[in-house]
Parts: C-alpha cells; sequence; structure tokens
C-alpha cells in the first residue's frame, strides 16, 4: 500500500496510491475522495457476528469498506471523523490492540476482532478494545497528536489517552 499522511497533526488525512487491481480497507463514512475508477464493495468483513462486534463492543462501524482500483492505479482520500493525527503501522503478524474508534484503513490481510479486557476495562475506556492482526499496513487516528512511547519498566499514562499498544504490554488501574 502506497499512502502518504497530510496535514499532520491537526487534520490530518490519508492518501492512498493504489496500483490496478490493489485493495484497501477503510472504515465505513471515512472516504473523503477518490477517483472514478475505484470499485467500493461494503459489507461486514467476517460476517453479521463479527460486524455487530465491532460495532456493539469496539465502538467501529458495522461495515467496512473495500476500494478496488480498476482499469488503471487509483487514488483514495481517507480522513477520520474527528481532527488528529494519523499513524501507519506495519503488521508483520503481529498484533495491536487500539482504542474504540481508532481503526481508519488497513490492508486486506489486516483482520479485526474484538478482544475483552476484563473488568479493570471497566473503569478504562470499556470492556473491549480492538484487536487487530496479521500482515499489512495497518493505519489508525487519535484527537490529537499521536506520539509512540516506548515502554522499559514502568510508566503511567492516562486511560483516556492511550491509543495502541501491544498485547503483551501488562498494565493496571492506579489509585
Amino acid at each position: 500500500m502506497n499512502y502518504e499522511i497530510e496535514s499532520q497533526p491537526s487534520y490530518s488525512v490519508l492518501e492512498i496510491n493504489l496500483e490496478p487491481d490493489e485493495e484497501v480497507v477503510t472504515e465505513a463514512g471515512a472516504m473523503a475522495w477518490m477517483s472514478d475508477n475505484l470499485k467500493v464493495d461494503t459489507s461486514t468483513r467476517g460476517g453479521a457476528l463479527a460486524g455487530l462486534k465491532r460495532a456493539a463492543l469496539s465502538g467501529e462501524s458495522f461495515f467496512q469498506n473495500t476500494y478496488r482500483a480498476e482499469g488503471g492505479p487509483g487514488l483514495l482520500g481517507v480522513a477520520p471523523g474527528q481532527p488528529g493525527d494519523i499513524v501507519a503501522h506495519e503488521m508483520n503478524g503481529g498484533e495491536l490492540l487500539l482504542e474504540k474508534s481508532a481503526y481508519l484503513a488497513s490492508s486486506p490481510g489486516v483482520h479485526c476482532d474484538t478482544n475483552f479486557q476484563g473488568l479493570s476495562g471497566l473503569f478504562n475506556e470499556g470492556l473491549f478494545v480492538l484487536q487487530t492482526s496479521g500482515d499489512g499496513t495497518l493505519v489508525f487516528n487519535a484527537y490529537g497528536d499521536i506520539d509512540e512511547v516506548a515502554v522499559d519498566g514502568s510508566y503511567v499514562v492516562d486511560n483516556g489517552h492511550a491509543v495502541a499498544w501491544e498485547p503483551s504490554l501488562e498494565y493496571h488501574l492506579t489509585r
């Protein structure tokens, strides 16, 4: 996936250049502009149960859109629903957990599901987060700027400001 993130960090937009027959998946309603040769397929991507879990448990859309360039290269502009930053992360068979509503777009090889965070999630951002896995490019967003923090030991962050983290990260709520 060939892309460029523009207007960072306040009003970021993702511009994707697709090769002929290349596909990209986006959150429903995220398309801002596209060339006229892109074909869109709207589906629950994984079945009705998967769409329902995403919508009811992790704040994502029931549907996702898959765009495919037909008859030549295509251009797609994708923007989050709120102003803020966009980050692209290469998934190489690993997993990444995202806060509610952070998913924006991905290569078709990236899969999204929900992950139960236990009762500690009740006081956090919710009982469920979005669990992403697979291979390809994952693009997520958040209100405001996004900074990557390499945690070595312990680190304190307000639970409302964590956007994405690896499942191996152990966390707990403090008083």
